[in-house]
């Protein structure tokens, strides 16, 4: 996804083959199977078992359509949506899923839905170590010069923290991190889970939605989750919509129809997996509390 950090939201930088177009099948939904492109270890927005937000999205959509669920898994990394959303069944004409729940508003890969939230990027750090005072990113710069230079940073490369890190003169304590591993175990969540909390890191930078789940779920340790404002000068925040492919009008309106029905049930949906969600003058609406 591609103003810096777009990669980071679906778990990767999307690469796809050329593609003609659109078959003769019957449009998604004729058998009333909802079938959704989805990662199987990437939470908190899927994994195999089904705990992801957006496994509880699609099972209340499926809920509400009184259709039977189905997962094509992949993970979201280069080919995936020629391997999901545009990928057929073998032997068939038939399209392995017709639903990515999670891309950023103009993707330019799929038609997308209106945006059912909108987040930012985030910076995280365990408390009682000596960063309590950090309530906002600005406040990271203000600390006493030794305390800063001191700090180990992790960052996710290709993401809009870079470039905050390069403005203020901190690329060079950053530790780097691969926006996509090689490695289907790996998850983005380990920057947090694994990393921050150990103290291999003094602050870790990621995608907010990330960092409030992990932060809500380490065990062990308070870790705050500092939320980064809209900037004029680096895009931190992405309105986030739901993929189909290109020229199926009808189906992205009936989605589009059951986002608005249900939007209370997802905001809730989100609010309980420590989503920090900005309202649409760019305010925070929640910060994930541990």
């Amino acid at each position: 996804m591609n103003v810096r950090g777009r990669a980071l939201l679906t778990g990767a930088a999307i690469l796809l083959l050329p593609w003609t177009g659109l078959s003769q099948q019957a449009g998604p939904g004729a058998d009333k199977v909802l079938r959704v492109c989805q990662d199987p270890n990437n939470l908190p927005f899927s994994n195999r078992a089904g705990e992801g937000f957006e496994n509880k999205i699609a099972e209340l959509f499926a809920a509400e359509l009184e259709w039977k669920l189905e997962y094509t898994w992949f993970p979201q990394r280069m080919g995936f949506i020629r391997n999901t959303l545009r990928g057929r069944e073998p032997d068939s004409d038939r399209f392995k899923c017709d639903l990515v729940l999670g891309v950023p508003v103009g993707f330019e890969l799929a038609a997308t839905t209106k945006p059912y939230y909108r987040s930012t990027y985030a910076l995280a750090y365990v408390k009682g170590r000596g960063l309590d005072a950090v309530k906002a990113p600005e406040d990271l710069i203000k600390l006493d010069p030794a305390k800063l230079k001191s700090l180990k940073l992790g960052v996710i490369g290709q993401t809009p923290p870079v470039d905050w890190l390069l403005k203020h003169g901190l690329f060079d304590q950053a530790v780097p991190y691969q926006i996509q591993s090689g490695d289907p175990e790996r998850y983005p969540g380990e920057i947090i889970e694994k990393d921050l909390v150990a103290g291999a890191l003094d602050v870790a930078f990621v995608w907010g939605p990330i960092a409030g789940y992990f932060a809500k779920r380490a065990t062990g340790a308070g870790v705050a989750v500092v939320p980064f404002a809209p900037d004029p000068g680096i895009q931190f925040d992405f309105r986030i919509a739901m993929g189909v492919r290109f020229g199926e009008r009808e189906w992205r309106d009936r989605l589009e129809r059951l986002l608005e029905a249900n939007r209370g049930r997802i905001q809730a949906i989100l609010a309980a997996y420590g989503v920090p969600q900005l309202d649409d003058e760019g305010r925070l609406m929640q910060i994930p509390a541990k």
